[in-house]
């Protein structure tokens, strides 16, 4: 058993001091290498044991798309227009940055010309983020196919693999011919995604990409799609959501079956690996190389950060696909409810009776409207 301490390096999730210290100490990196512990297994029984696999198979063969003649790159994306209508939206909406919670701080004087800049590069920051998971995605579902031991598993799989790949294309040129470029992979994020390649048991890859990663894009991909008023975005937005519902759906559907066999103490080690992932993510929407870009020290703004209940429920709603799945595959409860403790202890327990993705990825399909980011 192990402490916060130990899982995440300090006994406060809050600790800002500890947050900031893990940074990305090679901005130039191109590239990065991780051991990959894990065997690469054949197997030779190719019966159709798991029917609920194969349907999420033949739905992902189905459901692929062409990024380049399904999108419409030619549509013109002027970056300040978008920020400042997704601004109008957000007043809209009640979910605008309150300037009251920033007085004292080094941002309490900036005026909309400040602002404004701000959001545009938290923009091209986030779409940043969302480009470097997808190729964590992209090696990890790769690593799927050789790790899980089913059949049926590595087909679905082999499917994900080119919906990673098209993710990763689409993000890439949106950031680099829409945008200004992209953000260096944030410090946090890179931690995580090293832990799920590294790890060698195969469900634990399924644990961190399928159900954490995934589960926490799908959420912010649906806010984002709501919010956005830039028709590129939203349209391409929509089309990585047909593929991510079924992704982590993918996740839920394998997880259940391996982890009702499992031991206590084997799930406590599942619900520790889930929320060392979850605080990881939540760190990593700190922002701190955008706040280092604008000349502000994160160190004295993240506090005030803290403490804003609108980010505190936008940084929530991330977790509203997370802990319906976790609870569908028992990890909320197992261990005594070690996992639904932590989850309480951060703030996201709430979501824990919302439908999980495993019942709803239907609803995603590209011949469906998008499901809105809170239904349950």
């Amino acid at each position: 058993m192990s402490s916060t301490e130990e899982l995440i390096g300090r006994a406060d999730v809050n600790d800002v001091e500890a947050i900031l210290a893990i940074t990305n100490t090679d901005l130039d990196e191109v590239q990065h290498a991780v051991v990959d512990n894990a065997d690469a297994l054949f197997t030779w029984d190719y019966t159709l044991a798991r029917p609920a696999l194969r349907k999420l198979y033949e739905k992902a063969k189905t459901g692929q798309w062409n990024a380049t003649t399904d999108l419409p790159w030619d549509t013109p994306v002027d970056q300040e227009a978008i920020v400042i209508a997704n601004n109008d939206q957000a007043i809209a909406r009640g979910l605008n940055m309150d300037q009251e919670f920033f007085r004292g701080s080094p941002v309490e004087n900036w005026g909309d010309e400040e602002w404004l800049r701000f959001n545009m590069e938290q923009q091209s920051w986030t779409l940043s983020q969302f480009l470097h998971g997808e190729q964590g995605a992209l090696l990890c579902t790769a690593k799927i196919v050789e790790t899980v031991p089913w059949y049926d598993a590595k087909l679905y799989a082999s499917t994900q693999v080119m919906d990673e790949a098209r993710h990763v294309e689409v993000f890439a040129r949106y950031l680099d011919e829409k945008l200004t470029g992209h953000y260096p992979i944030n410090a946090h994020l890179r931690l995580l995604l090293d832990d799920i390649v590294n790890d060698s048991r195969w469900d634990m890859t399924y644990l961190g990409m399928q159900i954490m990663v995934e589960g926490l894009a799908l959420a912010a991909f649906g806010f984002m799609h709501q919010m956005t008023t830039e028709p590129l975005l939203k349209q391409l937005l929509r089309y990585v959501m047909s593929d991510e519902a079924r992704h982590v759906a993918f996740g839920v559907l394998s997880l259940k079956e391996i982890y009702e066999q499992m031991s206590a103490q084997e799930l406590r080690e599942r619900q520790e690996f889930a929320f060392e992932a979850a605080v990881r993510m939540r760190d990593r929407f700190l922002s701190q190389e955008v706040w280092d870009r604008m000349g502000v020290k994160p160190k004295e703004i993240i506090p005030y950060l803290l403490a804003d209940p609108t980010r505190t429920l936008f940084q929530q709603m991330l977790f509203s696909k997370i802990v319906p799945n976790c609870k569908k595959l028992g990890l909320l409860d197992a261990a005594d409810g070690w996992l639904r403790a932590r989850f309480t202890e951060i703030g996201v327990i709430q979501f824990e009776d919302w439908v999980d993705t495993g019942e709803e990825y239907g609803a995603y399909g590209l011949d469906q409207e998008a499901p809105a980011p809170a239904a349950s």
